[in-house]
């Protein structure tokens, strides 16, 4: 056997093997949040949960101290939105969010003690 033949060979046996991963290559589901992930995201990143009754007090009292982001589809947000809510879609792969890291800056603005709510 030639020099040739035992390189052909040998990436066949690599194509076939590649080929073998790739049919046999299930998705694997991304891990649901759990409430203590949520808490935990939010100590990290020095945010603050609050419950919906605050923010209702809050809605209610001062509107215009609040900065309300829809984060869903512009479709989503045009069929129906919480009164006051900017629309910023944000999809949930790493990639677009890290594309829109200077808009989203910019529409929240140098206000660091503004309340932001993401829905």
């Amino acid at each position: 056997m030639t020099q040739s033949h035992v390189l052909i060979l040998s990436l066949l046996s690599v194509a076939v093997v590649l080929t073998a991963l790739w049919l046999t290559h299930e998705a694997v589901a991304p891990k649901e949040a759990t409430w203590d992930d949520v808490l935990s995201e939010a100590k990290s990143g020095g945010y603050r949960i609050i419950t919906t009754e605050e923010l209702g007090t809050k809605y209610l009292q001062n509107l215009d101290e609040l900065l309300i982001v829809d984060t869903r589809q512009e479709w989503e947000y045009r069929t129906g939105h919480i009164k006051g809510a900017i629309n910023f879609p944000i999809e949930p792969t790493g990639w677009s969010r890290w594309r829109k890291a200077d808009a989203l800056k910019d529409l929240l603005g140098s206000d660091k003690n503004r309340m932001v709510i993401f829905y």
